[in-house]
């Protein structure tokens, strides 16, 4: 079984940036079929364009855009590339990093897909530091990718802790009705909780109000579909449940941190 050494994937890579124990790969995914194989570091891949199958032992991930997955070193998988264009960015960490970094003994272990929406948006923000490529970049991404790993290791930690069952159930909700106008007394009927109770404890499990996780939501699809290159901004505003472009606009800065056109010069940036 191949394994692949640091800066190395399956495809045509964009650009390749080597930071002091981190490295940022921008590739484009060329092969149909890549058996399987593992890396000689840990990282986490991003899906910018198109669509990947990845397998591991456990599990099988389909992923499209904003899609993330996380592997541990020496983690073997193997990819399946449907029909189309699929390019992905690729995080890179050494184990002195991490070492170094205080986060060694990370619970992050075998390979994992990640959901948590607070952690993609980071991912995009690491995207965008590396694009920028300028005296800042290294701070940048070094002090996002802390932010990253600090955020997903309390979530392995509240795994741990026994959460009602409507929180899943919430997120389920929220997740499949993105660019919808959801109330607070609809979702509090479905999960039959009392609306104050539901606004009250909703901060305790996903860290922010009922409100500014659904705008995270709307930002986070429309960050998917811009990816796609197929509708105008105020196609995709309206499809993310924005009720006009100023008001995406608005969001899309405050959550994102700058506005989407910028955004979307970035991403088609080589």
């Amino acid at each position: 079984m191949k394994q692949l050494q640091k800066g190395q994937f399956f495809g045509e890579t964009n650009t390749t940036i080597s930071l002091d124990g981190i490295t940022l790969t921008d590739t484009v995914y060329t092969h149909d079929k890549v058996d399987w194989h593992y890396h000689e570091n840990a990282y986490f891949t991003f899906i910018l364009q198109g669509n990947v199958i990845e397998g591991n032992k456990k599990e099988i991930y389909h992923c499209g855009p904003g899609a993330l997955l996380f592997h541990n070193w020496d983690e073997s998988h193997y990819n399946i590339k449907p029909p189309g264009f699929t390019r992905g960015f690729h995080v890179e960490i050494e184990r002195q990093w991490l070492d170094e970094a205080g986060l060694g003994k990370t619970s992050l272990e075998g390979s994992k897909a990640i959901a948590n929406i607070d952690v993609k948006l980071l991912m995009y923000k690491i995207f965008r530091a590396g694009k920028m490529n300028d005296g800042l970049t290294a701070i940048a991404v070094q002090s996002l990718l802390i932010e990253t790993l600090s955020t997903l290791q309390k979530d392995s930690h509240q795994v741990l802790l026994k959460k009602p069952k409507w929180v899943s159930m919430i997120d389920d909700i929220l997740h499949s009705q993105t660019g919808n106008n959801v109330t607070l007394e609809h979702l509090s009927k479905l999960l039959d909780i009392h609306p104050v109770h539901l606004s009250r404890d909703f901060p305790k499990y996903f860290r922010c109000n009922l409100g500014e996780y659904i705008r995270k939501l709307k930002v986070e699809k429309a960050l998917s579909l811009m990816a796609m290159g197929k509708l105008s901004l105020t196609e995709i505003a309206y499809k993310c449940g924005f009720s006009d472009q100023s008001h995406f606009t608005r969001s899309f800065r405050e959550i994102n941190g700058l506005n989407p056109s910028m955004h979307r010069k970035l991403l088609l940036k080589k």
